[in-house]
Formats: structure tokens, sequence, C-alpha cells
């Protein structure tokens, strides 16, 4: 090697500004807080845009588990939401939190349950046997699980004789599939309470005991009809129906929302964006293909679209021809309070074009 390729490469490595792989910035599952097991995963390095603030998955009860991508400007809508709920709870700072499945953390957002000031930890084995041996050793404030899961694990440790060993008091929350009814009867003896929380891992949590957790919550006519309401959350639709109880949830009277009956939306809804704050139809282009990568949605822009408007309006439409008529008056979102998580997500895309790539090797043009 010559002289001179000795002397640039040294420069070239002194003064440059581009990482070298050990260099390069880390999100483990610590960061994430959801370093815990589960036998439903193998951990996976990847490259993470900036973009993001973390990556995560669907949970998959119901179908293939998707790739989630969770943007910053999303984190503060997840932080009240979490600060919402930790409040309706009875939750004090400092309170620790049994989650028997790690990436439950993800719907609230690590930072989210730092602020709220919860100390959160997980199973040494993703198994009800080591769910009952932690339960009676850790003594727990909150546990957080899926519900026939700890419903069928309280029951075996009675059956074991360790009633005296489990925690005096424990607040109970559930998540991740609708409410298991039994869970109620088996913990009434102990004296648990029992909360049923519903979110997903695209948006965060949404409703406790049928309570909103956040203000951009909607119910329109579902498709499917027979009394149910699609739930949707800043314009977005969920593609989960619920019926509207005036006698109240099960773990809450005044909640109006009864998770515990879902159903599957069909057909699903379809988001035309009809006008925007937004002063360029480009850019808001290409905030809705990206909603529709990271989020599962579809959302489309009207050929009419108005843009530099006050706030952003939207409609929804039936994605099967011959779909029951609904009143088009109740298909019709507007900001900015009820299209805040759509929103959230296109200042994510605007805030991406104004910051310049900074890896050289990745510039589409010269």
């Amino acid at each position: 090697m010559s002289d001179a390729l000795d002397q640039y490469a040294a420069a070239a490595d002194a003064f440059s500004t581009a990482p070298t792989l050990a260099e390069m910035p880390r999100r483990s599952l610590a960061d994430k807080g959801i370093a815990g097991p589960t036998a439903a995963h193998a951990i996976e390095e990847i490259h993470t845009p900036f973009n993001l603030a973390y990556v995560t998955f669907t949970t998959g009860s119901s179908a293939f588990q998707n790739i989630v991508g969770v943007a910053h400007t999303e984190i503060e809508a997840r932080c009240e939401a979490t600060r919402r709920v930790m409040a309706a709870i009875g939750v004090k700072p400092g309170s620790r939190m049994l989650v028997t499945y790690p990436p439950l953390v993800n719907v609230f957002s690590k930072e989210a349950l730092d602020r709220c000031g919860i100390e959160w930890f997980f199973l040494e084995r993703s198994s009800r046997s080591a769910f009952i041996a932690s339960l009676c050793r850790q003594q727990p404030d909150i546990v957080l699980g899926e519900s026939s899961f700890i419903r069928a694990s309280l029951a075996e440790a009675k059956q074991l004789g360790l009633t005296a060993d489990l925690p005096a008091s424990c607040k109970i929350v559930v998540a991740g599939t609708p409410l298991d009814l039994e869970l109620l009867t088996e913990v009434a003896a102990q004296g648990y309470g029992v909360h049923d929380l519903y979110g997903c891992q695209e948006f965060g949590w949404l409703t406790l005991n049928g309570r909103p957790m956040r203000d951009d919550l909607a119910l329109v006519p579902s498709p499917a009809g027979d009394g149910f309401h699609e739930l949707v959350v800043g314009g977005l639709p969920m593609g989960d129906s619920f019926p509207i109880s005036e006698t109240g949830h099960v773990c809450d009277p005044l909640g109006k929302i009864i998770t515990y009956r879902r159903r599957r939306t069909y057909p699903e809804y379809e988001v035309l964006i009809t006008q925007t704050p937004v002063s360029s139809h480009e850019t808001l282009d290409r905030a809705a293909r990206t909603i529709l990568r990271i989020k599962s949605r579809v959302v489309k822009i009207s050929p009419e679209l108005k843009t530099s408007c006050a706030v952003t309006e939207l409609r929804l439409v039936p994605s099967l021809p011959g779909s029951q008529p609904i009143d088009p008056a109740l298909l019709h979102i507007t900001g900015p309070v009820a299209t805040q998580a759509l929103d959230d997500l296109v200042r994510a895309q605007v805030e991406v074009q104004a910051t310049s790539k900074t890896d050289p090797v990745w510039h589409k043009k010269r």
C-alpha cells in the first residue's frame, strides 16, 4: 500500500462523521423495557430508522403477527393515555407491576411507565408455574397479562395450597385478549380488583373498563350491524367493533364500551382524507402510504383534497360495495381533537422530510 493511501485512510477514519458498527446507537430489549422471556419470539437485531421511536409487533391473537412502527410524534399521546389508566386504577408512583408478556410494555411505551413511576418486571420463564412462583415471591402491586392465563394460574395456586402465599392485595389488569369473565369469580375470594384494558400495539391503550382513555376516540356504526359500533382512534378505524351498554361494563358500571364482547369488523372502513393543514399534497400522500405500512390501515386521499386548512377532515368509506347503508354524517370526522392519531403520523412525515439523510452511501441522487 502507498503512503498516500495510508494517510488518506487514517484521515478518513479520524474525521469521519459516519459511525462504525461498534459506534452505532443500540436499542436493546432493556432500553425498550421489554427484556423478558416469551415462548413466541426469537431475539433479532435489526437496523431501526431514526424516525421511529421503536419497532414492535402485533400480538397475533387472531392473525399473523405484523410489524408495527411507533413514531416519536406518537409518544406523548401514549404517555397521556398511560397516565389516565394508572390514575383510574389507583396506582401510585413506586408501585411494582408483574408483566406476564413483555411486549405489552410496548403498548404503554417505556417512557410512559417511567413517567408514572412504575417499576415493572417479568417472569423467569413464560410459564404458569413461573407466574405462580413470581406472584408469591415478588408480591407485586399490579399484575398485567392475559385473563385466561391469570385465571388458570390462580386456580392452580389454590389447588396447590398456596393461597396464603399469594399477595394480600393486588390489582389485576387484563389485556391482549377479551376478558375471561370467569376470572372475576376466581379472584372474588382473594379480594383482588380486576381491570379490563383494551388497546393495540399500533396505537397504545384506548379504553379501561369500557371508558375511553384518549380524547380522540369515536364510535361509528359498524358495517357488521347487530347494534355493534366500531372504535375509531384519531380518525383511524380499529377493525374492532363492540356493543354499547347503558348498564355498563362488568368491571365498571360507568363504562359503556363492552370490550369483552369484541367482534372483528367486516367489511372494514377505508379512510378518505378530504382536507388537511399540510400545504403539500405530496407530503400527505407519503404520510398515507406510511400509515398504511406501519399501522396496517388503508388511508387514501380525496381527488378534491383541500390543503393548508385549519384542521384535518376525513370520511370513513365502507371498503366493499353493497355494504349496509350508513348515514354519511356519522362517518365524517373533523379535527383537531378527533384526528390526533392521524395528525401525529402526518407530523412524523413532515419531520422526516425536514431532516436530510445523514448516511452518505444512501443517496438516490448525486
